[in-house]
């Protein structure tokens, strides 16, 4: 990927922390241009129908350092552009087996002799 469509934005972040967070900014924004990253076409074209946009943006803020952030920041969007890149495997349609078919009907006797002696019968006195 090319380092030229990413772009870093440094914010200060919110939440806990006291005084360093109000004087650090530790937040970090990363937008990634597909279009200037030079991907193939074909895995450019599947990342922007998974995702629907040609820019990426991951933010994190979960660390008090910038440049932890800055890691988290990169792992999450390479996990992002993974997910959207991997190619479905298209289920094909199965029929169960004989043997499933007939522990399925064995299953359904046993439960039904089952429920029947629960049952309540007049005494044959």
């Amino acid at each position: 990927m090319d380092p030229a469509s990413l772009s870093w934005r440094f914010t200060r972040s919110s939440g806990p922390g006291g005084q360093h967070v109000n004087t650090t900014s530790s937040r970090v924004e990363l937008r990634c241009n597909l279009e200037l990253a030079g991907l193939p076409a074909a895995l450019f074209e599947r990342i922007t129908a998974a995702i629907g946009e040609t820019e990426v943006r991951v933010v994190c803020s979960t660390e008090r350092s910038q440049m932890r952030n800055r890691r988290l920041a990169l792992e999450r969007l390479a996990v992002r552009l993974d997910d959207a890149a991997e190619i479905p495997i298209e289920r094909r349609a199965s029929r169960p087996s004989r043997g499933q078919r007939q522990a399925r009907l064995n299953d359904k006797k046993h439960r039904a002799t089952r429920k029947a002696d629960r049952r309540w019968r007049p005494s044959g006195d």
